[in-house]
């Protein structure tokens, strides 16, 4: 049962037909796994916690820097210097009491990967490499987790649902992330933010994106995202989506799958 404060707090959701009170208490119950505090995790975090996401686990290993202030709105100039998980914790906790927030203030490895994600409802990929990136899909899949993953460029993003451990209405398994992206780009061929450049505001439309993509799945409303990639161009301000389909040669769901555990990752 929802308090009378939060009755109130969540009054203009409860008051929509698609969420309601069982939405609201769906979300109450869920346990949401962000990784990355970063640009796209600040505005994820900020926006599960004020939606009232009843557990969300934030996994970063690294602290905050003056460069990070430019995007990575859910810290602040006095926290230069701090792990980037308290930050973020005293933020989402002064504004919302209710959440109950779990830090990792670690780096997501091949060797913890599954013990992490294996305590959460869902997980938000927000990191900033596709090492990371495969690293959680795969687990995600081994650990029969949903995944929304998102990807930001200097002037361009990506989003996506990835639900590759549970069939479709066809009976057969919906894609993975190596169904979209087989193999990551060579080493140095894609630049960094520190070398390219990213547009602040654009890492909060994609990390907002995420956020309503993450409460979608949990309360259970709307068309999804699996099997369809949004592309953002902030150039021409231009919205995009395209299908994409499990690939029968993929390694993880495929029809000779290879990956069985993390132990290829480093």
């Amino acid at each position: 049962m929802l308090t009378p404060e939060e009755l109130e707090r969540y009054a203009r959701h409860i008051v929509l037909r698609e969420v309601g009170g069982p939405g609201q208490a769906a979300l109450r119950s869920s346990r949401v796994l962000v990784i990355g505090a970063g640009g796209l995790g600040a505005p994820v975090l900020m926006y599960l916690a004020a939606t009232g996401v009843g557990t969300i686990g934030v996994a970063d290993d690294d602290v905050v820097s003056l460069s990070n202030l430019q995007r990575q709105i859910i810290h602040a100039t006095p926290d230069v210097g701090r792990p980037k998980v308290e930050s973020a914790a005293d933020k989402i906790l002064s504004l919302n009491p209710h959440v109950t927030l779990r830090t990792h203030a670690s780096r997501v490895t091949a060797a913890n990967a599954m013990a992490l994600i294996g305590s959460y409802d869902l997980v938000v990929d927000g990191s900033d490499n596709f090492a990371t990136r495969y690293l959680v899909s795969d687990a995600c899949f081994l650990a029969k987790k949903t995944l929304i993953a998102g990807a930001l460029g200097v002037f361009d993003a990506s989003l996506t649902t990835i639900r590759a451990h549970e069939k479709n209405a066809a009976g057969e398994f919906n894609p993975t992330y190596r169904c979209l992206f087989p193999e990551a780009p060579p080493p140095g061929t894609t630049p960094t933010c520190e070398e390219a450049g990213v547009l602040g505001a654009l890492a909060g439309v994609l990390g907002s994106m995420m956020a309503l993509e993450a409460i979608r799945e949990i309360v259970g409303f709307g068309e999804g995202l699996v099997g369809r990639l949004v592309m953002i161009d902030a150039r021409a301000m231009r919205f995009e989506t395209l299908r994409y389909a499990r690939d029968p040669s993929n390694p993880l769901n495929g029809d000779k799958p290879t990956i069985e555990d993390l132990s290829g990752h480093k």
